[in-house]
């Protein structure tokens, strides 16, 4: 079997007497996108935050390019490389589209406030940003705003971020949200095209778009691993049907 570029082994995660995550095991391999499908409460977010490095977990530990980065930072994450995107917009909504690409990409690092402005006048990290801002398709957007962008543009943005980073791995916490069909349609391409250059974890409540991309399924339930599957194993699985995609499937 390849080698997975990322893993989790046994996460558990408890906030007082509420387990949002127990004992979850799973793997991103090379390639593939692997998306983290369940209900609301689920404990997808706790999951993706231990994860990424903002939530230490109880137990378990998490594995990237064959290292244990439980106990790293998220910028260290980020700078092992290690992309993420979030459920709930983290652009700086006054800056610049551009502004956004350059600063996020240094933030991630862990740079200092005090560097962003220098980073702007670097050319390396402005052409990398306006690389990363021509494949989402947000270029002549450059100069724009962040908070004059629609919500599906802000969505482009935050990928776009990521991959000023040129991740190993792409996190993603609900690219779709907030998106009208058009809008998931392009994203969903997009995505499919990008596990090319890098494999993605994908939380996602868009289930047409889980279905055409995802290489495998995990469905999450109550904190816990129900079932893991192909799309048609888990179309087929009467437990997922029955916590989860009921009639959908």
């Amino acid at each position: 079997m390849t080698e997975p570029v990322l893993a989790t082994h046994g996460l558990t995660k408890r906030f007082g007497a509420v387990t949002a995550c127990e004992g979850v095991s799973l793997d991103l391999r090379p390639g593939e996108i692997h998306a983290v499908i369940g209900p609301n409460g689920a404990g997808k977010s706790t999951l993706i935050g231990q994860i990424c490095g903002g939530i230490a977990p109880d137990n378990g530990t998490v594995s990237f390019l064959g290292r244990d980065v439980t106990g790293l930072s998220t910028a260290a994450r980020a700078r092992m490389g290690m992309g993420r995107t979030f459920q709930i917009s983290a652009l700086a909504m006054e800056d610049t589209v551009l502004q956004n690409a350059v600063l996020g990409a240094v933030g991630a690092r862990g740079g200092a406030f005090s560097l962003f402005r220098r980073a702007l006048a670097d050319s390396d990290l402005r052409q990398r940003a306006t690389a990363a801002l021509e494949r989402v398709g947000l270029a002549d957007h450059a100069a724009t705003r962040t908070a004059e962008l629609s919500h599906g543009q802000r969505r482009q943005l935050e990928v776009a971020v990521a991959l000023t980073l040129a991740p190993r791995a792409f996190v993603m916490d609900e690219p779709m949200a907030g998106m009208g069909s058009e809008g998931s349609k392009r994203m969903t391409a997009f995505l499919d095209e990008l596990r090319a250059e890098a494999p993605i974890l994908l939380v996602e409540h868009d289930m047409d778009a889980v279905f055409a991309l995802a290489d495998r399924l995990s469905v999450l339930v109550y904190g816990r691993v129900i079932a893991s599957g192909t799309v048609e194993e888990i179309r087929a699985d009467a437990r997922v049907r029955a916590a989860y995609l009921g009639e959908s499937a």
